[in-house]
């Protein structure tokens, strides 16, 4: 028996870590151990059963987490380990793809278009339609483009229904002649392309079958169609696959994860060996409690009995603030109260929500108290314009091809080359069937082209550049590479004219710094596989505090950290749940969901509040006690109402809620709580019946999609309408009022 592999795991771990033979499901709740489970189950593989590690495959949703994973396992083993493949599916797909191109389209050093890459190529697909994108939104076009691939649907089966369907059909189809003219793939292109050459190409689909002898996932509710077909067909034929994931943390739907997969494994492996991990090592059991009880509503679930060592606990905390501003004020209190008491750092407190507007009050509130914070979901250090105006310049360096990363930097910094003479080169290029770099050769030997002599010596100017790039990124030496460019193109200078303040100048500056250092660290690196390495960063990979800062954050983006004290916001009918979910059973369970991970993302302390009233889309509405709070057993909860009642529009409000009362709360349920909640419930009804309408019966309205029509009725939702509306065209829609212009105003 390995030493220490085993040793400290509960019999569910340890039952998981060693079923090393046939298709195991492990159902995981949070803070359960799983990526112990994982590790340990890599090692022991590897140690125990003498599996080569080359043949072990193990898939996370992020490179931080391949990361840790990789450094977990290596510690428990003693020493690096080659050949093991730790990664997200994009990576494995990405470097897969590289090793069988010539199986494909594409050559071995294509490029990976981030989701800015892709607006701008779906733009200039439209536009090359002439279809308007104002009427046909660019991200709306490629949202359709995107379910398709995600189906394993490529361009030549893509089935159009309706006008709209044909729009699609048609960017589709250009949409994926130009990448593959700027020798380009999309994210949803590597899990697509790598699922189609498995399942059509019997030679490398069985190659890999005998390659990857053991592969693992992680939060595999969170796979998508393309994902899960990868891991069927790798997992033939000796089906030594083991999943990990919790339908219950499912918060992906919008971005066509299924949590679905879960179910449908367990059809298509029926012998699979089912193992559920309940223990808790996060959280106290109060925290847990009240998390089950909202799971507990959903259906299409396994049920699952989270427990900890950690009896008791404080209660789950219920405030009630007079706006989203009191709301603010109230979590800043509470900050400060804890610190004191707890003796906690400002890293041990995080804020959430639902959606990233309702960051603002609280920002508001953190920096007027002089609170230490840090906003996840700001813009991340390669989406910033000076970092990818130079990783543009190395990938067109890297690939003469990228017409995008042409289009963005041809006159940055200015070099005279305006619009006009860009679009009358892709034009004129495109009718000689050249890609970027054949029609910048061809301006260089002296081609006749329709621009004029002057557009023509600063093209070849740009391309006698890129020539003398390559050369230098040949030679293998990144940094030499990016302080030629960055001195070549004049960039300090550029910074400086671009900015509107000296310290915007500095902190650019800093920005371009931090990408030579990093190009620094491994200059020998292959260009090319520099380039891989940035595409594949997620945002959520950057999300370590080192800093002594509070973290607010979206609810979505709180997945897989921990916190001592979580405050959850918002918790209002129309905010969580969100008003796009209210009609639809499905998108209800994941609003469900998305608070069951908010919840269990706690240690010990656990917030939750919401607002009598709250200013949207510039207007004050009434709030609504979201319908989750009453789901959660009053013996668990403590709490009172804002206690404002010194304020004079704060007098008017007669309905307060007070949860126990302020000496504490106990295991009985006191008539004043239970008709709190029966207040809850009621308050949907009551406050969206004196809601005032917008959208009245006759009113002629404007929507994007379907055009004009004339409003039928309309009913409140939360603090928006739902409208049924007859259009000239599309017939009668049910629609939400947001998405609606009057115009008759």
């Amino acid at each position: 028996m390995a030493v220490g592999l085993l040793d400290g795991l509960n019999k569910q771990q340890h039952e998981a870590v060693t079923a090393v033979e046939g298709p195991v499901l492990v159902l995981a709740g949070p803070g359960s151990g799983k990526t112990r489970v994982l590790t340990h189950r890599i090692a022991y593989l590897i140690r125990e059963i003498g599996a080569y590690p080359g043949g072990i495959v193990a898939v996370t949703f992020t490179n931080k987490a391949a990361g840790e994973m990789r450094a977990r396992v290596e510690g428990l083993l003693g020493g690096r380990l080659s050949g093991l493949q730790i990664g997200t599916f994009h990576a494995i797909c990405a470097r897969l793809l590289r090793r069988e191109a010539q199986h494909t389209r594409h050559r071995a050093d294509y490029l990976i278009y981030d989701t800015d890459d892709q607006i701008a190529l779906i733009t200039q697909t439209l536009n090359e339609l002439n279809l308007d994108t104002k009427k046909y939104r660019p991200r709306q076009v490629l949202d359709r483009i995107s379910g398709a691939k995600n189906e394993l649907i490529p361009p030549e089966q893509y089935q159009a229904t309706g006008y709209m369907g044909e729009i699609v059909r048609r960017a589709y189809e250009r949409y994926q002649e130009l990448l593959v003219a700027s020798n380009a793939r999309d994210f949803d292109d590597l899990l697509m392309d790598t699922a189609i050459l498995m399942r059509e190409n019997d030679e490398v689909r069985e190659k890999y079958q005998r390659f990857f002898e053991y592969l693992l996932v992680d939060e595999f509710q969170d796979t998508n169609m393309a994902q899960y077909e990868l891991v069927k067909i790798l997992a033939k034929p000796q089906e030594n696959v083991f999943v990990v994931g919790d339908e219950d943390q499912a918060i992906y739907g919008f971005r066509g994860a299924d949590y679905r997969n879960v179910l449908q494994f367990r059809r298509d492996f029926p012998h699979a060996k089912v193992i559920l991990l309940e223990q808790n090592y996060r959280s106290t059991q109060i925290v847990l409690d009240a998390a089950r009880a909202v799971i507990d509503k959903n259906s299409h679930r396994t049920p699952k009995a989270l427990f900890t060592d950690q009896i008791g606990g404080a209660p789950v905390s219920v405030f009630e603030a007079y706006s989203e501003a009191d709301e603010a004020e109230y979590v800043i209190e509470r900050i400060h109260e804890l610190r004191k008491k707890e003796r906690l750092d400002y890293r041990d407190f995080a804020v959430m929500y639902r959606t990233n507007a309702q960051s603002r009050a609280l920002e508001e509130a953190f920096v007027r108290n002089n609170v230490p914070y840090r906003l996840v979901g700001g813009v991340g250090f390669y989406k910033r314009r000076e970092v990818r105006d130079l990783l543009a310049y190395l990938r067109l360096v890297n690939n003469p091809d990228d017409m995008v990363s042409f289009t963005r930097i041809v006159n940055v910094p200015k070099r005279g080359i305006g619009k006009k003479t860009v679009e009358d080169f892709q034009r004129w290029a495109l009718k000689r069937r050249y890609n970027i770099g054949q029609a910048l050769d061809a301006l260089a030997n002296g081609e006749v082209s329709p621009l004029n002599a002057g557009a023509v010596k600063k093209l070849t100017d740009f391309n006698s550049l890129l020539v003398g790039w390559r050369t230098l990124a040949e030679a293998g030496n990144l940094a030499a590479l990016i302080e030629d460019i960055i001195v070549k193109i004049g960039f300090t200078l550029h910074l400086h004219e671009t900015s509107d303040r000296p310290e915007e100048a500095i902190e650019r500056q800093e920005n371009v710094n931090e990408l030579r250092a990093l190009m620094m660290k491994e200059p020998e690196k292959p260009l090319g596989e520099f380039l891989e390495d940035v595409s594949l960063v997620a945002d959520v990979d950057s999300l370590a505090n080192d800093e002594n800062t509070t973290t607010l954050l979206t609810l979505h983006a709180a997945k897989g950290l921990e916190f001592p004290v979580v405050f959850i916001t918002g918790l209002e009918e129309g905010l969580l749940p969100h008003l796009r979910a209210m009609d639809e059973p499905e998108d209800m369970a994941e609003e469900r969901r998305l608070l069951y991970v908010g919840l269990t993302r706690a240690r010990s302390h656990l917030l939750l509040s919401y607002a009598f009233r709250r200013m949207t889309y510039g207007d004050s509405s009434p709030g609504i006690a979201s319908r989750f709070l009453a789901d959660i057993p009053a013996r668990l909860l403590q709490g009172t109402s804002a206690g404002l009642s010194s304020r004079r529009d704060y007098q008017t409000y007669q309905e307060t809620i007070r949860w126990e009362k302020e000496t504490g709360w106990t295991d009985d349920v006191s008539p004043e709580v239970d008709e709190a909640r029966a207040r809850i419930r009621g308050q949907i009804q009551r406050f969206s019946a004196q809601l005032p309408l917008r959208f009245k019966s006759g009113r002629r309205v404007y929507h994007n999609h379907f055009g004009e029509g004339v409003v039928i009725e309309s009913r409140p939702v939360g603090s928006d309408e739902e409208v049924t509306v007859s259009f000239k065209v599309h017939g009668i829609k049910r629609l939400t009022g947001s998405f609606l212009a009057l115009l008759d105003e």
